[in-house]
């Protein structure tokens, strides 16, 4: 099987336009079952919060892209096997990372979670302004709370 890569913006522009993508989000928790949450500076969800995810890229297993995704946003280096799933979720977007004002974006997202045995530092990556810790309460009455991220404490 050929190596994953990342594609150009013309033709990830092309797929974000005609098909839904396929994605991992993850649902990290410290011991106090406190959520990790970033502030996004990008769309979709840009000025919202969102548990970390991404696409997964062709020829990439759901396995790596899980553990691609968390080291990138978060620095946390754990496995699949340590995370239990959560479900598959349709998030739909009016927006898309390009800014084209024609189209949104349609992810179909498979969610995992974790419990960490302690709450590491961790800081934001590119796509984030700010990481926090968040109650499921908190996360609820957030009004800075993406309702997609929402769905997975309902």
């Amino acid at each position: 099987m050929p190596p994953s890569r990342r594609l150009d913006d013309d033709t990830f522009a092309c797929i974000v336009r005609h098909a839904p993508l396929v994605s991992v989000d993850i649902i990290i928790r410290d011991p106090q079952r406190h959520v990790l949450v970033g502030h996004r500076v990008n769309e979709p969800a840009k000025g919202q919060y969102f548990v970390p995810g991404g696409v997964i890229r062709k020829n990439e297993t759901i396995q790596v892209a899980f553990a691609r995704i968390l080291d990138a946003e978060t620095g946390l280096r754990l496995s699949i096997d340590e995370a239990k799933f959560v479900g598959v979720f349709e998030h739909f977007y009016g927006t898309n990372r390009f800014g084209d004002e024609e189209y949104g974006t349609h992810y179909v997202a498979l969610a995992y979670e974790i419990t960490l045995a302690n709450r590491p530092a961790v800081k934001p990556d590119h796509q984030h302004s700010d990481m926090r810790w968040m109650s499921e309460a908190d996360i609820s009455q957030a009004p800075d709370v993406h309702p997609n991220a929402k769905a997975y404490f309902r």
